[in-house]
C-alpha cells in the first residue's frame, strides 16, 4: 500500500530521477533514511520500474514524431505488437480499441526514414493498413502524472 509521502517521491522522482534524496527529504518532509527505504520498497514492489533520462530528441535530429495506427488481421496483433515493439525508432506501441488495433509513437529524423518505416510496417504479414499522423507541434511530451 502506497501514502501519500510515496506519492510525493514518485513525483519527484519522475520529473528528475537525480533529485537528491536529502532535497526529497526535505521538500516532502520526513528523514533522509525514511525517503531511502520508501525508495527501495517502490523500487522492490514494482513502483519504479527504472530511471531514465527526459532526452531532447529534436538535438539529436529526431524532429519528425509520428502516431501510426495499424489494422491487423489473421490474429497475430501478440506477434505485430511484439515485432513492432522492437524497431528502434519506436517509443511506444499500444493495444487499443476503436477502427485501429495498434498505435505506434515513433521518431523519426526524415520522411524518407519514416517512409521506410511505414514500407516495413506494410511488409509485415496481417498488417493490413496503416494510417500515419505527423505531429505539426508538440505540447506536451511527458510520462509523468504525478
Amino acid at each position: 500500500m502506497i501514502d501519500d509521502v510515496d506519492i510525493k517521491i514518485l513525483g519527484m522522482l519522475c520529473r528528475n530521477a537525480k533529485t537528491p534524496v536529502r532535497d526529497i527529504a526535505k521538500t516532502v518532509g520526513v528523514s533522509i533514511g525514511t525517503v531511502h527505504n520508501k525508495i527501495k520498497r517502490l523500487e522492490k514492489e514494482g513502483y519504479i520500474r527504472s530511471y531514465t533520462a527526459n532526452v531532447n530528441w529534436n538535438k539529436l535530429g529526431y524532429s519528425i514524431t509520428a502516431v501510426i495506427e495499424l489494422v491487423v488481421s489473421g490474429g497475430k496483433l501478440v506477434e505485430i505488437e511484439k515485432k513492432v515493439s522492437e524497431f528502434s525508432n519506436v517509443l511506444s506501441v499500444y493495444d487499443v480499441t476503436g477502427e485501429s488495433d495498434v498505435i505506434i509513437l515513433a521518431k523519426f529524423r526524415s520522411h524518407e526514414e519514416l517512409s521506410t518505416f511505414t514500407k516495413s510496417l506494410l511488409s509485415i504479414q496481417n498488417v493490413d493498413r496503416t494510417n500515419t499522423h505527423i505531429a505539426l507541434t508538440i505540447i506536451k511530451e511527458s510520462e509523468c502524472l504525478l
